[in-house]
């Protein structure tokens, strides 16, 4: 299993940025995706997850009306879109997936919102 996130950068409070992860080594379609973050000395944190055919969402309530999660079978790709960034949304994202009981993340992408 391999995840790759790629999209995070550094954004002004208020501007938009769109992270990806492209899995590999397991039937995607099959498996609920989530996003986690983990900003500067505090834990990680789940932001999103989406169930195999993107039917059920949910989102941290820090998150709600301002990030979108969705997800690409064909692609094998699940996709955060963040909206309205604020400088508390700074952090490492990361990518997760739960696949035969053992857990498996990214290497994790920054963000950044600072002016």
């Amino acid at each position: 299993v391999q995840l790759v996130e790629s999209g995070g950068g550094l954004v002004q409070p208020g501007g938009s940025l769109r992270l990806s992860c492209a899995a590999s080594g397991f039937t995607f379609s099959n498996y609920a995706m989530s996003w986690y973050r983990q900003p500067p000395g505090k834990e990680r944190e789940l932001v999103a997850v989406i169930s195999v055919a993107g039917i059920s969402i949910d989102y941290a309530d820090s998150v709600k009306g301002r990030f979108t999660i969705s997800r690409d079978n064909r692609r094998n790709t699940v996709f955060l879109q963040m909206n309205r960034l604020k400088p508390e949304d700074t952090a490492v994202y990361f990518c997760y997936v739960l696949v035969g009981r053992r857990d498996y993340w990214g290497q994790g992408t920054q963000v950044t919102v600072s002016s």
